[in-house]
């Protein structure tokens, strides 16, 4: 894992990164209507994390971006409620730590910027993301919170910052 680091996207990581989430999406047979898939802010990940109290990072490992994740206030909830967004590593990632220091790195830059919580959604068959959730401290919601767009998405959870 030499030249591995976390770092903030920067503009000439749209297309890696969209890359990246489409690809994983594909992988694990999620629809593509209703969740991060058809999502406009795909097309530039760097504009739209490019606000007050918004963040997306990339993990790079020699120049190849193989996960990244953001976040941002819950549309509805904004003032105490972020959400950990497009959270995705491709293969090569996976089963090295890199989605626990991924969510450490969101969750601080989270409780930085004043949020009280953080939200959730994903996918029930993602399941190594759901373990890797509940260890850090989520627990699920009966319902959905915010009004992310993402309808096919029925696993919602929720952690303390």
């Amino acid at each position: 894992m030499s030249g591995l680091k976390i770092r903030e996207i920067q503009q000439q990581d749209n297309q890696q990164v969209k890359k990246v989430i489409q690809q994983v999406l594909v992988e694990l047979g999620v629809p593509k209507v209703g969740t991060a898939y058809e999502d406009k802010a795909l097309e530039d990940m760097t504009a739209e994390y490019n606000a007050q109290r918004k963040a997306y990072f990339v993990i790079e490992e020699n120049n190849k971006i193989i996960g990244c994740c953001g976040i941002g206030p819950l549309p509805g909830f904004e003032d105490e409620i972020c959400e950990l967004q497009k959270m995705y590593f491709l293969p090569e990632a996976r089963g090295k730590g890199l989605g626990a220091q991924m969510m450490e790195t969101c969750l601080k830059f989270g409780k930085s910027q004043g949020y009280k919580k953080c939200y959730i959604e994903t996918l029930p068959y993602m399941k190594d993301a759901c373990k890797l959730y509940k260890k850090t401290g989520f627990e699920e919601l009966e319902k959905p919170l915010g009004n992310t767009g993402h309808y096919n998405c029925t696993v919602w959870m929720i952690k303390d910052l």
